[in-house]
């Protein structure tokens, strides 16, 4: 991981982010943790991936194998 996505990443801690994984879910949730695999700590995490049906799945770890794409919180 570069340290630009590790500084990146390091001020999105305590924000919400989205992530977009394989297979197409979408999750919104606080960042909490990452590692470098670009395993993550989520809490407060909905899944976004029908708008119309938003899940609540609280605090959970997403592998980082399986993520396509981290969205930092605006600036």
């Amino acid at each position: 991981m570069s340290e630009m996505t590790t500084q990146i990443l390091e001020e999105s801690l305590g924000k919400i982010v989205l992530v977009r994984l394989k297979g197409g879910k979408s999750l919104r949730g606080k960042l909490k943790g990452f590692d470098q695999h670009l395993n993550l700590v989520l809490e407060e995490t909905e899944d976004t991936s029908d708008p119309e049906n938003v899940k609540k799945l609280g605090v959970i770890i997403v592998r980082g194998d399986n993520v396509i794409i981290i969205s930092p919180p605006p600036r």
